[in-house]
This record gives structure tokens, sequence and C-alpha cells, in this order.
């Protein structure tokens, strides 16, 4: 079974915005990579990371859709056009750049979210503010169920 990429762990950007990565993360993507690449990218007002194999395979079939709506299209663009390869240093920090930075909104504090083949970076207080009510909840009780999940919410 290939390594996934969970739990959650707080983590401070340095002045030049380099993250120390959590052992377990920098594992993730040695395995993945010899050279300790990685990529990463903005969606939605936070950072996605993807091992070097995981981004090829998301750009393979993201680019095989036949016919894609503007909406694709567009899509495709902003998640290509900010992906950024980076290698971890000796210490096991990446630089994120300021451009990525922006568009997330991180400052100091930021967030490692564990996603199974990916991990996303946070700021920390949108992190925070992200709240299901009972609504969402149900919802989401409802969506899983449809894709034969049982979780009682």
């Amino acid at each position: 079974m290939k390594p996934r990429f969970r739990k959650s762990f707080h983590r401070s950007l340095d002045s030049k915005g380099r993250l120390m990565l959590p052992p377990e993360y920098r594992d993730i993507i040695g395995a993945a990579s010899s050279s300790g690449g990685f990529v990463l990218t903005g969606y939605s007002k936070f950072i996605v990371a993807y091992t070097l194999p995981e981004w090829e395979a998301f750009e393979e079939k993201i680019y095989a859709v036949p016919n894609p709506s503007l909406d694709l299209s567009n899509f495709r663009r902003q998640m290509r056009g900010r992906a950024e390869e980076l290698e971890l240093d000796p210490q096991g920090r990446a630089r994120i750049s300021q451009a990525l930075m922006r568009f997330a909104g991180l400052s100091k504090d930021v967030l490692l979210v564990g996603q199974g083949s990916t991990f996303e970076i946070w700021d920390t207080q949108r992190f925070e503010g992200i709240e299901l009510d009972d609504a969402a909840r149900a919802r989401v009780a409802t969506e899983l169920a449809q894709s034969g999940i049982d979780f009682s919410l």
C-alpha cells in the first residue's frame, strides 16, 4: 500500500517563506521522488502539495478530458499556471513563493492537512474558520450514503 499524507501539523513560515515539513511528509515525498521534489499549486485560497508522480498522474487525467468546458479549461489554466516544482533543502524545508503565499493568504502560522495522496497548506485562521452547520452535515451524510459510505454524523 502506498504511503498516505495523514494528520495535521501546525507550522510557522520563516521570514523567507520557508516551511519545515514534518518527518512523516518528508518520508513520503522522498519515497516518491529520489530528488525530494514535489509540486505546489494554488486552489481555492489554499495550497495543494503533490508528490511528483501524483502531479504527473493528475495532469495526464485532467488534460485527457475531451472537449473541456470553459470552466474546466480555466481551472486547468489556474492549477497548472500556479504550479511550482520544489525540492526540500537538507533541513527538510521548502520555500513557498510570494505569489502562492499571497494567493493562499498565508502569513506566519500555517496548518498542513493530510489528504491521502496530497496535503494542503492553509492559513491557520482561515482553516479554523471552516464550519459545518447542521444542514451542511446533513448534506455530507446524504452524499456519503449515496456513495455507499455509511458514516453517521
